[in-house]
C-alpha cells in the first residue's frame, strides 16, 4: 500500500476517495525516563528515550491505519499526516495520532 504526505501520486490516477481513515497510539513513558528526560530538557541535547518512543509510536499508529484502510477496499492512502502531545505536559504519556485519506488507485 501506498502511503503517502502529499494528496496525490505521481504516475497514478485516484479513482474513488474512500474516506478519512485513522489511528492512534498511546505510550506511556516510566519515571525513570522522565527523570532523564528532565535532565536532558535542563542541559540540552537528544533525549533517546523520546525520540525511541516517538519512533514506535509512529510505526504503530502507520501500521494501523495501513489496516484499516486495507479493511475499506483503499489501494493508498493521501495526506497523511501526524499529531504528536504530551498532554501530561512534561512526560509521562506520549499520543500519536494519524490522520488521511483512503483512496482507490487505477
Amino acid at each position: 500500500m501506498i502511503i503517502t504526505t502529499t494528496h496525490g501520486i505521481d504516475g497514478r490516477k485516484i479513482t474513488e476517495y474512500v474516506g478519512v481513515v485513522s489511528a492512534e497510539s498511546v505510550h506511556g513513558i516510566n519515571v525513570v525516563r522522565d527523570f532523564f528526560t528532565g535532565v536532558r530538557d535542563f542541559f540540552g541535547g537528544r533525549s533517546q528515550t523520546l525520540e525511541r518512543a516517538l519512533k514506535e509510536a509512529r510505526a504503530e499508529v502507520t501500521d494501523e491505519i495501513r489496516d484499516r484502510a486495507r479493511a475499506m477496499g483503499a489501494d493508498a492512502i493521501v495526506g497523511l499526516d501526524f499529531e504528536i502531545s504530551m498532554p501530561s505536559g512534561r512526560g509521562g504519556m506520549l499520543v500519536v495520532f494519524a490522520t488521511g485519506t483512503a483512496v482507490r488507485l487505477n
